[in-house]
C-alpha cells in the first residue's frame, strides 16, 4: 500500500486539492485551490513542502491552462508563462517548480489543444518524477547498510520512500532516527509517521542530538535528500542539514544526498538563491510564542554543505562523488 504522503496532491474538477502537511498527520486536511493563484499562496504558505510543491505546479499550470480556455493559443500561451512565473517565485531555493512548469509548458508546445496540452504535460512530469524517483530509490539502497540505523533530516518524501521500498525488497534491516526538523516539525510528523506506516523501526531525535547520535555509534549513515546539488558538489537541503553533515565526517560517518539530477543551471552555491522565512516561525511552537515579545528570530530555511562533507550524491543514475558530478550528463541528454 501506497503511504499517505505519495498521493497528496490532486487535481479535480474543481479545482487542485493539497492535503495540509501543516496539520498531518493530527489532522488530514485538504485545502481546495480553484484557481492557479490559489495553488500558488498554498506552497508558499507551506501547505505542502518536498515534492508536494513540485506535484502541485503540474496540475496548477493545468488550472492556468483552464482558464485560458476560449482565448487565442498565443494569449493563452502567455497566460500559462505568466502562471509558471508565479509558481517558480513561491519557493526560490529548490527547482522543482521549474521543472514541473517545463513540463506543462512542452506538453502545450506539442499539442493543437492547450488545455488537452497542460494536462499531458502534467501527466508526463508526474510520471517522470515517479519514475526518477523510483530509480533513485533503488541506487540508494544499495549503498546502505544490510542490517544497520540510518538518521535522516527533514521529509526526503518519494525518495525516501523508494529507498526504503529497495532496501526492504533487498532484504535490508534498517532502522531509523528522524530529526524533529524546526520549525514545522517535518522529520517527526511526516518522515516519522510515513517510515512507521511502511513498518520500519523510526525513532524521533531533536534536532540536536545528531552529533551525539554519532558519536554514540547508533548511526551508521547520514541520508538526506537535496533541493539542489550544484555541479561543484554542494548541497543545498533544509538548514540543519550542514551541522549533521559536518557532525558526521567528525565520527566518520557517511553522508549520503539523494537528488535526481545536479542542476546544470547552478555551477557553484552562488547560484542557488537560499529562502529566507519569517522569523517568527522559530518563535513558537504548538501555538504559543516561545520567548519574550522584544526576542526575534531568523530563519534561513535552507544551508550549504560544502562537498568536503558529503560522501556520496546519489542520483537515478547511480552515485557520484561530489567532485565528478560533471559525469552524470556524460552521453544522452535527460530532463533534468
Amino acid at each position: 500500500m501506497e503511504p499517505v504522503l505519495a498521493h497528496s496532491v490532486r487535481l479535480a474538477d474543481d479545482g487542485v486539492h493539497i492535503l495540509d502537511r501543516r496539520t498531518f498527520p493530527f489532522e488530514r486536511t485538504w485545502v481546495r485551490c480553484p484557481t492557479v493563484a490559489d495553488v500558488a499562496r498554498a506552497i508558499e504558505d507551506m501547505v505542502t513542502q518536498s515534492s508536494g510543491p513540485y506535484f502541485a505546479a503540474l496540475w496548477g499550470m493545468v488550472l492556468a491552462a483552464r482558464e485560458a480556455r476560449g482565448l487565442p493559443r498565443a494569449e493563452g500561451r502567455a497566460h500559462l508563462e505568466r502562471a509558471g512565473r508565479l509558481l517558480v517565485s513561491t519557493r526560490r531555493t529548490n527547482n522543482h517548480l521549474r521543472k514541473a512548469v517545463a513540463a506543462v509548458l512542452a506538453g502545450v508546445d506539442a499539442a493543437d489543444d492547450l488545455l488537452e496540452g497542460a494536462l499531458a504535460g502534467a501527466r508526463a512530469g508526474d510520471q517522470r518524477y515517479r519514475d526518477r524517483s523510483r530509480a533513485l530509490g533503488g541506487h540508494t539502497a544499495a549503498l546502505l547498510p544490510d542490517d544497520g540505523a540510518v538518521l535522516t533530516h527533514c521529509w526526503a518524501d518519494l525518495y525516501l520512500v523508494e529507498a526504503v521500498r529497495a532496501a526492504t525488497g533487498l532484504g535490508k534491516r534498517l532502522r531509523f532516527f528522524c530529526t524533529e526538523t524546526r520549525p514545522y516539525l517535518q522529520g517527526a510528523r511526516l518522515t516519522a509517521s510515513t517510515l512507521a506506516e511502511m513498518g520500519v523501526d523510526t525513532t524521533v531525535v531533536t534536532d540536536g542530538m545528531g552529533a551525539a547520535a554519532f558519536s554514540a555509534g547508533e548511526v551508521d549513515v547520514l541520508l538526506t535528500a537535496a533541493d539542489r546539488v550544484t555541479m561543484d558538489g554542494h548541497v543545498v537541503n533544509k538548514v540543519g542539514t550542514l551541522g549533521l553533515a559536518v557532525a558526521a565526517s567528525a565520527f566518520d560517518v557517511p553522508f549520503l544526498a539523494m537528488v535526481q539530477a545536479p542542476d546544470r543551471l547552478a555551477p557553484t552555491a552562488a547560484d542557488v538563491p537560499i529562502e529566507f522565512r519569517s522569523g517568527d516561525d522559530v518563535l513558537h511552537a504548538l501555538g504559543r510564542r516561545t520567548a519574550d515579545d522584544r526576542v526575534k528570530g531568523w530563519y534561513p530555511a535552507f544551508d550549504v554543505t560544502p562537498p568536503r562533507f558529503v560522501s556520496s550524491v546519489v542520483t537515478d543514475r547511480g552515485a557520484y562523488a561530489p567532485d565528478r558530478l560533471s559525469e552524470y550528463y556524460n552521453g544522452e541528454e535527460v530532463h533534468d
